[in-house]
């Protein structure tokens, strides 16, 4: 079985005086894999003109463009159709030998929003975060702390807060809990990336405007398994994926620099439609 999803993406980048120039990166395009295939993508910009497809080195679908003429608004409309296979529920534990089995690679290591300062290390004991017996048990249970330690509040966080911020707080956005998240698997040596998307919404004929973010764990069992502890659920058909990377600022949806002496200010929305 099957869930089908229509999105619509909208960027608006506005700028307090005339602009001469923008070029911009996008990470727009959901990804293509086993269990996710995107039946139709558009990209359209206003300014109009041509765009670029690239694949990053983490196989995510990138988008480049160079917007050369002078303008005070610039528009991007990505609209996706995506269906996601809805899988059988990820086993209760690991077969394999343990901790012992799990490998150590570049997913393991730090990155520029994913590490372990010392303020980590204090919340973790604070709040008795330590792993458990078995691998999966323990990304288990850290989803589920995380979710009850947390309170979701939107404009508490900017896209490039530190984890520091929400560790002070308790206070942030689905980025926040995924990048701490992220960042206490890595220190107990799990292999863990971050996770850009949309969550859809649960029952067809349902609208949601949501980007999301979460973190997807490697097992050798499995493979990757999916954690939102935003929402303390495990990845399932409502998980859209559209980028994975170490952390945020490998995969932001717009990336870019404009000409000109303006400020600039992005509106985004996102329309999340189930189809039968």
């Amino acid at each position: 079985m099957t869930a089908l999803y229509s999105i619509e993406h909208i960027l608006n980048f506005d700028y307090t005086s005339p602009v001469q120039s923008s070029v911009m990166t996008l990470h727009v395009h959901p990804l293509r894999e086993r269990c996710q295939v995107v039946r139709q993508f558009s990209l359209n910009t206003d300014p109009a003109g041509p765009l670029f497809e690239f694949n990053d080195p983490f196989g995510n679908t990138g988008h480049f463009f160079d917007r050369p003429g002078r303008h005070q608004r610039l528009t991007i409309i990505a609209k996706s159709t995506v269906e996601v296979e809805i899988l059988d529920p990820a086993p209760n534990s690991q077969s394999h030998n343990g901790w012992q089995s799990l490998e150590s690679w570049s997913m393991t290591n730090p990155s520029r929003f994913v590490h372990c300062p010392p303020v980590l290390e204090k919340f973790m004991d604070t709040h008795d975060l330590h792993p458990e017996d078995e691998p999966l048990t323990s990304v288990r249970e850290l989803c589920r702390r995380l979710h009850q330690i947390f309170t979701y509040l939107p404009g508490s966080t900017q896209v490039d807060s530190p984890i520091e911020h929400i560790l002070d707080t308790r206070q942030g956005v689905c980025q926040d809990y995924a990048h701490v998240m992220a960042s206490i698997l890595r220190h107990w040596g799990i292999p863990c990336r971050y996770v850009s998307g949309y969550l859809g919404p649960p029952e067809v004929g349902t609208v949601v405007g949501e980007s999301h973010a979460w973190v997807e764990c490697w097992f050798p069992d499995t493979g990757w398994l999916g954690f939102d502890p935003t929402n303390d659920t495990e990845g399932d058909e409502r998980h859209i994926r559209v980028a994975v990377g170490r952390d945020y600022g490998d995969v932001p949806p717009a990336r870019g620099v404009f000409r000109g002496q303006a400020e600039s200010s992005l509106g985004a929305s996102v329309s999340i439609q189930r189809h039968p």
